[in-house]
């Protein structure tokens, strides 16, 4: 008999489910909508709870205010929408959620240049930078349906804030024998000597296959999955710095705002190593469909291939 591997699923599928089966298992969970609960999953729980669910039509910031009330009172609360219309409602997401340090948990959806054929105007490439920037607030992108799940599962039982970025695009199942996530852990993906590879969400994957195609060069790439960027795993990366001499971090984000950016912070004051960077450069992205639109922003594992290289020919 042969396995078969899982069918490619999107990150975003895993809310809906998830909620549905924490609630059921007695969590005190409340979901807030806006607008687009079909395309984040989210609307699976109103179907399944209707009592605990409410949609507030195309106003972010009323929702988040509703939202901060609603986990006054003692309940767990998630609210979801696209990734870009998130940033709608930052001055609420900083005074109403991150100040009073509330459990409530934003779900982001289409994130990154992978929300694809809808165009520049809703691929959020700022979104990482500007959560990372709230204080108290805990900073996911889980790289497969399954990490999704799990990530969900950790911010409805850990007190405080969370911002939880997934994508629109179906993608391989990394996690096929259950997920390994760990709050604030980096994640190994692969061992190796020569440099490591840093990723997170849809770009693991193509970190994976830049791996794979520096081995054939005989170059040892180890890979971790930075999950979590906020609270960042410093001491991996030291760990790393330290075993393998050269970095490289690879995201679907500007690069001068993203986890590179504190990667090499974190790392100046630890240990420094030569680091190359691959990502969002400075600009928007465009209309197509999201592997066409990864491929022309340059979030590629070539692209990651050339910046191994670079990174290990200055380790000398």
């Amino acid at each position: 008999m042969t396995s078969t591997a899982p069918a490619p699923a999107a990150t975003r599928e895993a809310l809906g489910p998830t909620l549905i089966r924490l609630q059921q298992e007695g969590l005190d969970l409340v979901v807030c909508d806006a607008d687009l609960g079909n395309s984040t999953s989210a609307r699976a729980f109103r179907n399944e709870f209707p009592e605990r669910f409410f949609t507030f039509g195309i106003a972010e910031q009323n929702m988040v205010s509703a939202a901060a009330g609603i986990a006054t009172l003692g309940s767990s609360v998630f609210v979801s929408t696209f990734a870009v219309f998130a940033e709608h409602a930052y001055d609420q997401l900083r005074m109403a959620v991150a100040q009073p340090n509330l459990n409530i948990t934003f779900v982001a959806s289409h994130g990154g240049v992978s929300a694809g054929e809808d165009g520049a105007s809703a691929q959020s490439i700022e979104d990482i930078a500007v959560m990372s920037s709230l204080v108290n607030f805990r900073v996911i992108v889980p790289a497969d349906v399954v990490e999704s799940a799990a990530a969900v599962e950790a911010a409805a039982r850990t007190p405080g804030p969370f911002y939880i970025r997934t994508a629109r695009a179906k993608t391989s199942v990394l996690y096929a024998d259950g997920p390994r996530f760990e709050l604030g852990k980096a994640t190994p993906m692969r061992d190796g000597g020569d440099v490591t590879l840093i990723s997170y969400g849809l770009m693991v994957e193509r970190t994976l296959e830049a791996a794979e195609s520096l081995a054939g060069e005989g170059i040892d790439a180890r890979v971790l999955n930075m999950a979590t960027i906020r609270p960042l795993d410093v001491d991996a990366l030291e760990a790393a710095a330290r075993e393998t001499g050269a970095i490289v971090v690879a995201e679907e984000h500007l690069m001068h705002s993203g986890l590179g950016a504190m990667a090499a912070q974190a790392l100046a004051t630890r240990h420094p190593v030569p680091m190359e960077f691959v990502g969002v450069d400075n600009r928007y992205g465009e209309s197509g469909t999201w592997s066409e639109v990864m491929d022309v922003m340059g979030l590629t594992a070539d692209r990651i291939t050339e910046a191994a290289r670079r990174a290990v020919a200055r380790k000398a």
